[in-house]
């Protein structure tokens, strides 16, 4: 009881800060909550156990999470009160596609709630099924963008954010399956081979435009596209959890991933070296950029996939163990340098605000 009051306080807190300043955050800033969510639900638990994410340290970080969730839901509620949320979510082709990370983060959020709330387990089944509606929407304006993006033959800026439709999708499978006890298996295997056509969609745009356009890895190579084993990895997980794939299937949906991992990070790390060079070190690596954290949550959603090939399909090898073993640091790792440029960045746009601001004060009085 005591962590739901915290939870209830902190949520009436960033209510008022949110509406008092007026907080438009971007279309796929839902993606920290999609990121920490799955480090906490999919990475910690995993590796550390039950224990931890029932002890006063894995509470927290729901709650944390939780909080930022509504937070940014209800940013998105203040853009659309001031006629905001258009120019702001749905005017670029591209951008619509964030939409999902609502989806996703909803999801998690709604597993979170149900894992640490059980009592109040009614409220993610309420979620659950407002994250439907928000998911049936998703999709629809992205089947039209889709068709847009075709007709109009403007394959030159889509990345791997399109890969959120199968991300979304898997994210609403597992928390049906968790909130909702003998979820009917036709629903569930509907699901699923819809979240593998988008998969096969949008790999076929997303090739289209590196096939048919000049591009250079500096600058063309989006954060993104690393959902391309994210939505896979996401897509086995929800496979395990449903158990209505063979395991043969589920085994042949883990190598794709390993090897579309190892060859998308690959491109990554080239990548790296190559803006380092160009760029140099601090404006190559050191940059925030909320997409980035699309990083951060595949790495633990593939982290979390082959800890669950391991446990419930009795797998063991020495890559899988190799992953086991090192993964988590990696995922620490790049959790807390994501934690450490996006506080930066805030810092830096807060104070930027506040120069603003006075400059208006100061020509106010002396006008």
């Amino acid at each position: 009881m005591v962590y739901l009051l915290i939870l209830i306080l902190l949520i009436v807190c960033i209510t008022f800060f949110f509406t008092f300043k007026k907080i438009y955050i971007r279309t796929s800033t839902m993606a920290i909550v999609m990121a920490l969510g799955i480090v906490t639900q999919g990475v910690l638990l995993n590796y550390f156990g039950i224990q931890f994410f029932q002890h006063i340290f894995g509470k927290i970080l729901c709650i944390i999470n939780l909080t930022l969730w509504f937070g940014f839901i209800l940013s998105f509620f203040i853009a659309s009160l001031d006629g905001k949320f258009k120019d702001i979510h749905y005017s670029n082709v591209i951008n619509r596609f964030g939409i999902g990370t609502w989806v996703a983060g909803t999801s998690i959020s709604g597993i979170l709630f149900y894992k640490q709330f059980s009592h109040w387990g009614f409220i993610s089944v309420i979620i659950a099924f407002i994250n439907i509606v928000l998911w049936i929407i998703y999709i629809g304006i992205s089947v039209k963008t889709f068709i847009e993006i075709s007709r109009t033959k403007s394959f030159q800026n889509v990345h791997g954010i399109l890969l959120l439709t199968t991300v979304s999708t898997q994210s609403v499978v597992l928390l049906l399956n968790t909130v909702i006890k003998n979820f009917p298996d036709i629903l569930n295997l509907s699901l699923l081979i819809t979240g593998f056509c988008f998969y096969l969609v949008c790999v076929f745009f997303i090739l289209s435009r590196y096939i048919k356009n000049s591009w250079s890895i500096e600058m063309d190579w989006n954060n993104t596209n690393c959902i391309l084993h994210g939505a896979l990895s996401i897509s086995g997980v929800a496979s395990i959890f449903t158990g209505v794939i063979s395991l043969d299937l589920i085994r042949v949906i883990w190598r794709t991933a390993l090897i579309t991992f190892i060859a998308v990070e690959t491109i990554e790390l080239y990548r790296l070296f190559r803006r380092i060079k160009h760029y140099g070190f601090k404006e190559a690596i050191f940059v925030y950029d909320v997409t980035q954290w699309s990083r951060v949550f595949t790495f633990a959603m593939f982290y979390t996939f082959t800890s669950l090939i391991h446990t419930h399909l009795l797998i063991e090898s020495f890559v899988i163990d190799t992953i086991l073993k090192m993964g988590v640091w990696v995922v620490i790792l790049l959790l807390m340098v994501e934690l450490m440029l996006s506080l930066r960045d805030t810092i830096k746009t807060f104070k930027q605000s506040s120069r603003q601001l006075n400059k208006v004060n100061s020509n106010y009085f002396h006008s």
